[in-house]
């Protein structure tokens, strides 16, 4: 048996945590692991700074990863300079090395701010992602046998060890359908706010500049306009040239679409094809609730049988 949503986020941060900054050591991190929890929890919460509070467990938390990612940045300038660490080895080393058009660094605490950043975008948002493409495969077999088929066929053109390339991405077309669905159905970000930049008339509504909105996604992903029958799974909504303009919205729109989009489209696929070479799975609770707090979750974290596939 095997807890999806809380695995997901082990392994979303333990990523990071490798490609971001080199951290593999277990132990190093768990201990940003479990802080990290909370000022993930806190991000979307009242801001209600005390004691006890979701807001002021995160704000400690923050100061503590803070911290911890301070003496990563000084002890990896240290290396850059003795030449224990390579200048292309991760972001951080990148952000060290890199300088504005004036050839101005960044300060060590704004790089720990951006890789806080970075953190934060990254852990909760693609763990729900695939735990939801768990959930839904898991109830759709017919679904689940075409990623099945298609994530085999690029396995067994693969030599004995090799590992995946970009090429192999590009052709998982379908998975990538699937995986934009699920994201159309549950959201990890269910919207954001903006700032009115000047006023504009909205369904007869005048909207002052300075007026804070949100965006909802839930709510767009939903629109039966633009996708009949919205509460049915259908990757074939993503074929072709896919939904309308800013109407599939999980990593935003427009200059502030998600960065990190291309990441979290690798970081899913890849695990799409290792999961599925290896499992079929069976939900514990078929009907297990959904919650928000702040990402969509099953309520009991979609607690899962593992069925391993036969050899041939």
């Amino acid at each position: 048996m095997s807890c999806f949503f809380d695995n997901g986020c082990r392994y979303t941060f333990w990523l990071a945590c490798r490609l971001f900054l080199s951290v593999e050591d277990p132990n190093h991190v768990a201990k940003l692991a479990d802080p990290f929890q909370l000022l993930a929890a806190g991000i979307i919460a009242m801001p209600i700074d005390l004691p006890g509070t979701p807001f002021n467990k995160a704000i400690k938390a923050s100061k503590f990863v803070r911290k911890e990612l301070l003496e990563i940045i000084k002890q990896r300038k240290v290396d850059l300079a003795e030449g224990k660490a390579s200048t292309t080895q991760d972001i951080l080393s990148h952000m060290l090395r890199t300088s504005d058009e004036n050839g101005v660094f960044m300060k060590e605490l704004d790089i720990a701010d951006k890789i806080l950043g970075l953190l934060i975008g990254d852990h909760d948002t693609a763990s729900a992602a695939c735990t939801f493409i768990v959930k839904f495969l898991a109830e759709l077999p017919h679904i689940y046998d075409k990623v099945y088929e298609e994530q085999m066929e690029i396995a067994n053109s693969k030599a004995p060890g090799a590992l995946l390339n970009w090429d192999d991405i590009q052709n998982m077309k379908y998975s990538w359908n699937v995986a934009c669905e699920v994201m159309r159905l549950a959201p990890p970000v269910q919207g954001s706010f903006r700032e009115v930049l000047n006023d504009f008339i909205f369904n007869g509504f005048t909207i002052p500049k300075g007026w804070k909105l949100y965006w909802s996604a839930n709510s767009t992903h939903k629109n039966a306009e633009y996708f009949p029958e919205p509460e049915k799974l259908d990757p074939t909504r993503f074929e072709g040239n896919g939904p309308a303009p800013f109407t599939f919205v999980p990593f935003g729109g427009g200059p502030r679409m998600c960065p990190g989009k291309e990441y979290a489209r690798l970081e899913i696929l890849v695990f799409m094809h290792n999961l599925v070479k290896r499992f079929k799975w069976q939900k514990l609770l078929p009907d297990e609730k959904i919650i928000v707090d702040p990402m969509p979750m099953p309520a009991r974290g979609l607690p899962v049988r593992l069925i391993p596939h036969k050899k041939p």
